[in-house]
Formats: C-alpha cells, sequence, structure tokens
C-alpha cells in the first residue's frame, strides 16, 4: 500500500479503533476520554499533513473497492475536502474537551455512548470530506446521519425522541427520495459519479433533465438546510449542548453544505450551472432561507434556538456562493464554512456553559449575567462579531468574498440581502452580550445573597474550550492566508 493510501487508512480507521477504547475504559472516565482526546490529535496531526500534501499538489488516493463497475468507495483529497477534514479534525478535540466539563458538570448520562457516536460521526465527516465520487459520499453521509441519530435524542425523555424523529425522518426521507435518484441519474447519463473539474456532464445534456437534477440534489442534500428542508435542525436542539455543537459546527450542516457545494463545482460545473434558469430562483430561494431564519431567529427567547436559526440562515450563505459558481463566490463559500464553524461552535459552548454554570437557557434570563461569567459573554461577543462579519474576526472574509462575488456577478439585490442579512445578525446576537454587561440581573430568590460581582463559570474544561475557539476566531482574521489560498484553488 503507498504511503498516501496508507495515511487515508490510518485518518479514517483511528476514530472507529477509539470508539474500542472508549468502550473498555467505559467505567474509568479519566481514561475514557483520554482515548477521546488521543484520537482527536491523531486525526488533527494526519489531517494537517494531508493539507500540507495537498497544498504542495501531491496527488492523495486511495481505491478501496469497486461496488459494480463504475461506482466504487474511493478517496482522493482536493482542496476543500482538505480544508473540511482539517476544522473537523481541530474541532473534535476542543468539542471533547468541552464535553467533559459540560457532561459533568450537567450530570449527563450514558455518557459513554456520547463519545463513541461522536467519533464514529467524525469518521464518517472525514469519508465525506475525502470522497472521490458521489457514491462514496452518500455511504459516509448516510453513516453520518445514522451515527448522530443516538446524539440527537440522548436526553431519552419523549421531546429529545420526538426531535429524533423528525431529525432522521426528513434526513432519510431527502436522501432516499431526492439525492440517490439524483446521483442514478446521473450515473446513467454521465457514465461517471466522479467528482471531476469543470462538471460530468456532456454539452447535449437535456436542460429538463440538468434541471430535474439540480431539484434532487438540493433538496436531496437535507443536511444543508434550505428552507423548507430545515425543520429537522431546531428539531435536534432538545439535544446536549455539545451535540448541538456537533450538530452545527463540527459534522452535519457542514457535510450538507460542503456537499452542496462539491456537486456544484464538480458534477454541474460553472457552464452548466449558469445556463439553467432553475439555478437563478435556487440563488433566490437561498436568499430568502437567509432572510426569513434571520427574522425567525429574532423571535426566539431560547437561545439555542436562536442559534438554530441562526444556523439555518448561515449555511444558505455557502449555498448561495456555491450556485454562483465564480472563483470569488466558491473562495467565499469554502472560508465560509470555516470561519461560521469556529464562529457557531464559540456561540453553542457558550450556550451550554450558560445553563451548566446558571441553569438558564432564555434570553430574556440573562441580563447581568456578563458579571458573574465575564469569560463566557466576551466570548460569545467576539463569536458574534465573526457570525455578523465584522473585524477583526475571520467572518469578516468570508463574507467579504462572497459580497464582492454578487458584485461581480452583478447581482445586487443579493448583495442586498447579504448586507441585511448582517444588520439582522446584530439585532439578535449583540444584545445578548451588551445586556449581559450593562443590565444588573433581576433579583430573584435563587441569587438573593449573592455577590454581585461573584464569578460562576463553568467547569474549567469547558471554558479552556471557549477561550481556544476564540481566539481561533479572532487569529483567522489575522492569519487567514492558508485558507484563502486553498480555497482560491478550488476552481
Amino acid at each position: 500500500m503507498e504511503n498516501h493510501a496508507f495515511l487515508l487508512l490510518l485518518i479514517l480507521t483511528i476514530p472507529i479503533v477509539a470508539t474500542l477504547g472508549i468502550f473498555l475504559f467505559r467505567n474509568t472516565p479519566n481514561l475514557r476520554e483520554f482515548v477521546s482526546l488521543v484520537a482527536g490529535f491523531s486525526v488533527f496531526s494526519l489531517s494537517w499533513t494531508l493539507f500540507q500534501k495537498v497544498r504542495l499538489n501531491e496527488l492523495v488516493e486511495w481505491h478501496l473497492l469497486d461496488i459494480i463497475p463504475g461506482l466504487s468507495i474511493h478517496f482522493k483529497i482536493d482542496e476543500l475536502g482538505a480544508i473540511f477534514a482539517l476544522v473537523a479534525g481541530f474541532l473534535w478535540i476542543i468539542t471533547t474537551l468541552y464535553s467533559i466539563g459540560y457532561m459533568r458538570g450537567h450530570h449527563e448520562k450514558n455518557q459513554t455512548r456520547f463519545y463513541i457516536c461522536f467519533a464514529i460521526a467524525i469518521s464518517a465527516v472525514l469519508g465525506v470530506a475525502y470522497s472521490e465520487n458521489l457514491f462514496t459520499l452518500f455511504v459516509f453521509y448516510e453513516v453520518l446521519t445514522l451515527s448522530t441519530y443516538p446524539l440527537v435524542t440522548h436526553a431519552g425523555t419523549e421531546k429529545a425522541k420526538g426531535g429524533g424523529r423528525t431529525y432522521l425522518g426528513i434526513l432519510i426521507g431527502t436522501s432516499i427520495v431526492f439525492l440517490l435518484p439524483a446521483i442514478i441519474i446521473t450515473w446513467l447519463n454521465a457514465g461517471t459519479v466522479s467528482f471531476t473539474a469543470g462538471g460530468v456532464f456532456s454539452e447535449g445534456t437535456s436542460t429538463t433533465l440538468l434541471t430535474i437534477l439540480l431539484i434532487l440534489f438540493i433538496f436531496g442534500i437535507g443536511k444543508a438546510a434550505i428552507m423548507p428542508i430545515h425543520r429537522w435542525l431546531p428539531a435536534a436542539m432538545l439535544a446536549p449542548t455539545p451535540v448541538s455543537a456537533l450538530l452545527h459546527a463540527v459534522a452535519v450542516v457542514k457535510a450538507g453544505v460542503f456537499s452542496v457545494l462539491k456537486v456544484c463545482v464538480f458534477i454541474f460545473g460553472a457552464e452548466t450551472l449558469s445556463s439553467l434558469d432553475i439555478t437563478q430562483l435556487f440563488i433566490y430561494l437561498a436568499g430568502a432561507t437567509i432572510l426569513i431564519s434571520s427574522l425567525i431567529a429574532m423571535r426566539q427567547d431560547n437561545l439555542k434556538k436562536r442559534l438554530a436559526y441562526s444556523t439555518i440562515s448561515q449555511l444558505s450563505y455557502v449555498i448561495l456562493g456555491a450556485l454562483l459558481v465564480s472563483s470569488l463566490s466558491v473562495t467565499g463559500s469554502a472560508l465560509h464554512i470555516v470561519m461560521h464553524a469556529f464562529g457557531k461552535i464559540t456561540l453553542f459552548f457558550c450556550a451550554g456553559a450558560i445553563l451548566v454554570a446558571s441553569h438558564k437557557s432564555n434570553i430574556s434570563e440573562m441580563r447581568g449575567l456578563g458579571r458573574q461569567m465575564p469569560v463566557t459573554m466576551i466570548a460569545f461577543f467576539i463569536a458574534s462579531l465573526s457570525i455578523i462579519g465584522l473585524p477583526p474576526v475571520g467572518g469578516t472574509w468570508s463574507k467579504w468574498f462572497l459580497i464582492m462575488s454578487t458584485i461581480e456577478a452583478e447581482q445586487l439585490f443579493l448583495m442586498s440581502v447579504l448586507m441585511i442579512s448582517s444588520l439582522l445578525n446584530i439585532y439578535y446576537l449583540l444584545p445578548i452580550p451588551i445586556k449581559a454587561f450593562m443590565t444588573q440581573e433581576n433579583t430573584t430568590e435563587q441569587n438573593k445573597g449573592t455577590p454581585f460581582f461573584a464569578i460562576k463559570e463553568a467547569p474549567i474544561a469547558s471554558v479552556i474550550a471557549i477561550v481556544i475557539t476564540t481566539l481561533c476566531c479572532l487569529l483567522l482574521f489575522i492569519f487567514p492566508q492558508s485558507f484563502v489560498d486553498m480555497a482560491q484553488r478550488i476552481i
């Protein structure tokens, strides 16, 4: 086996091997979580090695097996996959660290199952990131859905089970009804499902067929959460906060928009997409999703629900850039996968820290909380700036490229959508930390006798994780060039 193939085999199997160690040490929490951290560091170091190989234009490929002629389990790393896997590998470490504090501090049950399913989900994400073709992507995409279902229903309550049914029903349903037929039709028509620069369809392909295929792909990749295929995401908010972080930043939704971006760039290609009338309609649908989700987010008092609808809005930034299929828009979309991952995971970490430390989940209850949780609320403020797209945080760059791409495409309406969205982000995110610091906390029986400036942060492991992701938001503004260079090479 070639060296590159061995590295791919190693990075995909480390999380699976880790599940055995997690299970063996199920009665020894410190060792169980040590296994998770070691596996996370191993995956990150390997993903960094592969990222550097792609930067140097080395071919990293591994053909595992043929299912039938033309359909195979085949891995090949391109720039977009290298970026996605690197982010997922790093955030696995940080989310595990955060989970140690949260799961213990919140006295969660079934913690071993949580860490096992988390590891399997990361392996699936890496499989999605490194897929050479649609069939391989589909296999790991479905493994990701199934491995995260126990995490969504982790609490075991009727509400959690109901949310899990919605989660599984929509994601499996869209895959079977839309995505799988789209892959089969593509294979029968183009003769290949491999991701190919410029797309796989010949010039004579029927416009009607291509229109149907685009509809099937966009609605079939349910994890991208474009409206109306979005209800699964708010339904999953009953899960523990580390799971919400996994869903919104590390794995599930990022696998969705990553898949949309791969399909638009490497299955359809710029020329084909720009020739279809339906493309413009989907661009407007993405714009509508951005604005409507932001408006819904403004009305949510529950912090996790507000962040969930914010995620739906932010995902459509990536979809919009994918559908424009220009160098600027694809660069912006790829960068937004990175920048949103760090910004949103920080926000969810903060939400969980607030729940553990103060037992508060509604925004209306958080006035004055910054005086007791200054680290958490400062982090929330910085991460909010990244989601909004304001300096000095990383989200500035992805939104800059996306706005420039709408100007280049003479899509001034879409530029307005992005600008209005940022204003709405300000409206529903910034008042939370501002009121936490500027407003005196309501007097209740619970906090009577508590010193006004008493520091009561979440467990130290969770706070360390929050500080790391917050610093990353700032560092990505100062040092974005490695990601920018790789993103600009995608198309």
